[in-house]
């Protein structure tokens, strides 16, 4: 048996719903040597990271009708992108500690095979290091390491051991003690940067609703799909409904108005985007919800229209007895997870020094 790290305890194996703690440091000076351009930070819960990056060259077709920023629109620096696992993801059996006996001990039918294990029929570890490995189902992801563009912490995260998924993904995504403050973490992120950065677009949920990290004093846009993000009906008939209805709304001071504003704004940016042309730079993101959601974060990081943070979610992880090993129920989100974001990776391939990816559960 390898010897496992000190920050590896026993204590981790015994539930895979429970201590799945997990965040990474993107720019920690540790960190440095991995990649200059810092593409993916993962964190899981229960004991997950990484980082990756990439650059190159070449401007898409469906580009040439945003190519200029607005002149509102302030200098944007990096886009982090928050995808977070709703549920509980078991991060042991995503980066698994193949190394560590106590690992098989603690999960007899839950561990995933070692990468030397013949035996197994359905698939083994990938390893990583010699100690750790992915999850074979997080096989798109293992050209990313191994090109030096990845990296993975263990064990850390929340120090609140609720058993409760909703109080643990609300504190999460508040960043704060139970008690403590109730606005999101990427909001009171964003209110601290001071980047001249004035467009309406500057945080971004993707869903029907803002997800809590992005709650709080600085405004954030819900968007479903850029194409639908429009006001209905015939072009002149959209053009005097937008007159009126800034008329109506400008007739006021307060939070209403302002909301009302960034919504014009955002529909008024977004409805440059062509997406109709749009062609991803390497694979084609996967028809599911999560895939196109990436592709969307993808589009609004290369119009250059001052995102600065995005919010991704990707639910179901709240598997309990049909979590499985090397299939199952994780199998198949961990299998969704790793080809979004390897479709994003290779879709960003100007952009991606820019870009930090964190992933939470």
């Amino acid at each position: 048996m390898k010897n496992p790290p000190d920050y590896l305890t026993t204590r981790l194996l015994d539930y895979p719903e429970v201590n799945m703690n997990s965040k990474i440091c993107t720019h920690c000076q540790e960190y440095s040597e991995v990649s200059r351009r810092t593409f993916l930070s993962r964190s899981f819960q229960s004991a997950a990271g990484l980082l990756l990056g990439n650059s190159l060259a070449a401007l898409p077709s469906w580009l040439p009708r945003i190519t200029l920023a607005d002149q509102h629109v302030g200098p944007a620096g990096d886009t982090l992108v928050c995808i977070f696992l709703r549920g509980g993801a078991d991060g042991l059996n995503m980066i698994v500690p193949h190394g560590d006996d106590q690992y098989y001990a603690h999960r007899p039918y839950l561990g995933i095979p070692r990468p030397d294990d013949n035996k197994a029929k359905n698939g083994r570890t990938l390893d990583l290091d010699g100690f750790f490995g992915l999850h074979p189902a997080l096989a798109d992801l293992l050209p990313i390491y191994n090109a030096g563009d990845m990296a993975f912490i263990h064990a850390t995260g929340s120090p609140d051991e609720t058993r409760s998924h909703f109080e643990a993904m609300d504190l999460m995504e508040r960043g704060a003690a139970e008690n403590g403050d109730y606005t999101g973490w990427l909001s009171r992120h964003l209110a601290t940067l001071d980047t001249g950065n004035n467009s309406a677009l500057r945080a971004v949920g993707i869903g029907d609703m803002l997800p809590a990290s992005l709650t709080g004093a600085v405004s954030a846009t819900a968007l479903q799909s850029i194409a639908e993000y429009h006001l209905a009906g015939q072009n002149e008939r959209v053009g005097e409904m937008t007159a009126l209805l800034n008329a109506l709304y400008n007739q006021r001071d307060d939070l209403l108005t302002g909301a009302a504003a960034q919504t014009f704004a955002s529909i008024e940016v977004l409805s440059r985007i062509d997406t109709e042309r749009y062609q991803p730079a390497g694979r084609a993101y996967a028809e599911s919800e999560f895939g196109q959601a990436m592709r969307v974060v993808a589009q609004l990081i290369k119009a250059d229209v001052g995102v600065e943070v995005a919010c991704v979610d990707l639910g179901g992880w709240d598997t309990h007895v049909a979590q499985g090993n090397v299939e199952g129920a994780q199998a198949g989100l961990m299998a969704e997870l790793a080809a979004g974001l390897a479709a994003f990776y290779e879709d960003l391939p100007t952009q991606i020094g820019n870009v930090t990816v964190v992933v939470m559960s």
